[in-house]
């Protein structure tokens, strides 16, 4: 297509709010890598390619996304994982309501000293809300997530036999590790064995059950 056509796309797909017109300068340097390769003019090594796509994914990047499939190389069957953020943050939801619960438990015991600061004319109560209350009750909040799970990880990925979505946990709770960077874990629709490695960010089907 000529220049013109292209800027015309270009800009229809912004206008749909596709973000694949709006690649950073790692995820734009793939898809070069990948077209110079299909080309037969590499512009960078196996291991390199190898490293970039692993940091894509790690930072949750759509291009380097894909659904189950097959690798030739390693004749295993594999997909994707991903950060489940939600779950993620429904961790932190029972710390925040314990944050709240102290904070009103404090009110109460300074005999409402804190309602009557929330209460002051603006500027003042803006400010103590926002940079006192706030920022406070979600310090107690923090710190209440971190004592109970430590480094916790929560990835979501297809399983690379049915398809279906599942979850594992990586972390430590009460001083108790999950299993480290892989988790195995059965899949709740076909019952399939999966690994889960939180390093390399993808499932696998373990030997045993591709046999």
């Amino acid at each position: 297509m000529s220049n013109e056509e292209f800027d015309n796309l270009k800009e229809e797909l912004m206008w749909e709010g596709s973000s694949v017109v709006m690649l950073s300068p790692d995820e734009q340097r793939l898809l070069e890598a990948s077209m110079a390769y299909v080309a037969g003019n590499p512009i960078m090594t196996d291991a390199e390619f190898d490293e970039l796509k692993l940091r894509l994914r790690k930072e949750g990047s759509e291009i380097v996304q894909e659904g189950p499939r097959c690798s030739l190389r390693s004749r295993k069957v594999y997909s994707d994982l991903t950060v489940d953020y939600f779950k993620m943050f429904l961790l932190n939801v029972p710390a925040a309501v314990v944050a709240l619960t102290l904070f009103f438990f404090l009110d109460d015991l300074t005999g409402f000293e804190i309602t009557y600061l929330l209460e002051l004319p603006e500027p003042f109560s803006f400010i103590f809300t926002w940079f006192a209350a706030l920022p406070l009750i979600f310090w107690v909040a923090q710190a209440i997530t971190s004592a109970i799970v430590k480094d916790f990880l929560i990835l979501k990925g297809p399983c690379p036999n049915c398809g279906n979505e599942n979850l594992s946990f990586f972390g430590t709770i009460l001083s108790v590790p999950s299993g480290g960077a892989r988790n195995s874990v059965k899949c709740a629709n076909c019952s399939s064995s999966l690994v889960y490695d939180s390093a390399s960010r993808l499932i696998t089907l373990p030997e045993t059950a591709e046999a």
